[in-house]
């Protein structure tokens, strides 16, 4: 339980001047910063306004007067009228708004709370969905379990000026006495940031079993549940950081005293993967690959242990992997469904070998993946910038139309990760489709950010490289990694046998007269010098 916060007094000091010359009587928006339980200690870095929803009302309002109280006149009206005000609150569309910007931020920074800027009369009338709300928001922002622990309800009063912060535990039941005081300062937080990067290679592989063998219906499933075996993988992961390994025991819980950007690299144990499964081929249809490139921050507050940075890291890579099938998984839900005509077309499509559209993606996500009429259409090679999932099929094909997927690739560009920088030198994130551009991302920082559009485009990073393709021919090539490698280096030396067996005839004859000529110039040289010393001797 977090029993203080302190706020970066710039970017506070900031949100209090806006907010004094707005002239609004109430408004709410997200909390961004981080809570550590295990020092006790919160820091907020920025409070970012909600914006106005898609038909242009506030997120948050006060209720209308009643309307004996229209009729009455007076200062002792409006006494009345403030007192027995409450807010409402668009609940859904603030809870929008944190899994929105929760997707652009990086390891270390997350939604943490709301903060409602109101009257504090308003404010007590209206605790309950106050507390809805931060429940609400924390469960969207969330992605793992155990980020689920607490959330933070700011209030600012304009009528006295006044800061109160409030901790409210999510796993209680939502009452006005769940929220309790917390001591709340200002001070210098974004300035002593300490940034940590690490480029992380990833390589999944899972069996795509029968509809008997398995609950995994759709490609979707088996991504979500790959990303989440390999989450508990990467939880023990090993780390360097500057090309040190890092001993838990020994600076584990100590704080990072360097400056600068700190490189991390995290090593994983060799041959031991979780999703590995023993199945027999019989029981498997094939064989989901999905790898590639992630590339991750992490901010660290000075007082904050190593150990906090690593796991900050790792929780965003995470997060980054999730965030891109959401995305992709939200482009297609706004589709509608797709009819025979549709159906044809998408046949069409891989016929000529034009990139998959998003009906296809729609049948990987709502019909069985181990439907005829969905094989010919799911089973097929998805590669994409910065990751690279293929679905490959083996057996004998369903139908004529099947044996396109092993003649062509066909692609599907998934979003990549973009970094924007944002306050006091660290950075927030977006993902950009293909068909996007940077136009896009200025957008989307401006309305969920609440900061000014970048205009510099060489400011933006980004390191995440193209996934190479992966062309494989039987099982076993997919199924172990290593194999691959193992098959052709056998297969070459096969070829060069073959080839040699081929040729031997030819290389033995020459062999054997250049040895016969070598022997004839040995006995030549020996007779010659015999014949020359048998004459001088004579």
């Amino acid at each position: 339980m977090v029993k203080a916060v302190v706020g970066d007094e710039t970017q506070l000091k900031l949100a209090e001047d806006r907010l004094s010359q707005s002239a609004i009587p109430a408004q709410v928006g997200l909390v961004v910063g981080k809570l550590n339980s295990s020092i006790d200690r919160g820091f907020v870095f920025d409070l970012l306004p909600t914006p106005p929803n898609d038909t242009g009302e506030p997120a948050c309002s006060l209720s209308e007067a009643p309307k004996d109280d229209k009729k009455k006149k007076g200062a002792k009206t409006k006494s009345l009228h403030d007192s027995s005000s409450s807010l409402l609150i668009d609940q859904d569309w603030v809870v929008e708004h944190a899994r929105q910007v929760s997707r652009m931020l990086v390891g270390g920074i997350k939604v943490i709370g709301i903060y409602i800027w109101a009257t504090e009369s308003s404010f007590k009338n209206s605790t309950i969905i106050l507390c809805q709300t931060v429940k609400g928001v924390a469960e969207a922002a969330s992605i793992l379990e155990t980020d689920r622990d607490e959330g933070l309800l700011i209030h600012i009063c304009y009528s006295p000026m006044k800061w109160t912060c409030r901790n409210f535990t999510l796993t209680s039941n939502i009452t006005s006495s769940r929220l309790r005081p917390c001591d709340f300062k200002l001070g210098k937080v974004l300035t002593s940031i300490q940034t940590f990067k690490c480029m992380y290679n990833f390589d999944i592989r899972l069996p795509i079993y029968h509809e008997s063998a398995s609950t995994a219906k759709t490609l979707t499933d088996i991504l979500r549940y790959g990303i989440s075996i390999h989450a508990k993988e990467l939880r023990g992961a090993k780390a360097m950081i500057n090309g040190c390994l890092v001993c838990f025991e020994v600076v584990g819980d100590e704080p990072c005293l360097s400056d600068g950007l700190h490189e991390v690299e995290l090593l994983l144990p060799f041959m031991k993967d979780a999703s590995v499964e023993a199945c027999s081929q019989k029981e498997v249809v094939g064989i989901l690959v999905y790898s590639g490139s992630v590339c991750s921050f992490a901010c660290l507050n000075p007082k904050e242990p190593i150990s906090q940075a690593l796991a900050d890291i790792k929780g965003d890579i995470i997060m980054s992997l999730q965030s891109r099938l959401d995305i992709i998984c939200d482009e297609v839900d706004g589709h509608v469904n797709p009819t025979d005509d549709s159906c044809k077309e998408a046949n069409d499509e891989i016929s000529t070998g034009k990139p998959v559209s998003q009906l296809v993606l729609y049948l990987s996500r709502n019909m069985s993946l181990f439907n005829v009429s969905a094989l010919l259409l799911v089973l097929q090679h998805f590669c994409y910038v910065g990751r690279h999932v293929s679905v490959q099929c083996f057996g004998t094909p369903a139908s004529d139309t099947t044996l396109l997927l092993y003649g062509k690739q066909h692609c599907l560009s998934f979003p990549r990760r973009v970094f924007v920088p944002w306050l006091a030198g660290t950075y927030i994130c977006d993902y950009l489709q293909p068909f996007e551009t940077v136009e896009v991302l200025k957008d989307h920082c401006v309305e969920l950010m609440s900061m000014e559009a970048p205009t510099d485009p060489s400011t933006f990073l980004e390191p995440e490289i193209e996934a190479p393709t992966l062309t494989t021919k039987s099982f076993l090539d997919v199924a172990i990694p290593f194999n691959s490698a193992f098959s052709s280096e056998y297969h070459s030396e096969k070829r060069e046998t073959g080839t040699s067996e081929e040729s031997n005839q030819k290389p033995t004859k020459s062999a054997d007269f250049t040895m016969i000529i070598a022997v004839l110039l040995v006995f030549l040289s020996v007779f010659v010098g015999w014949v020359l010393f048998a004459v001088r001797a004579s």
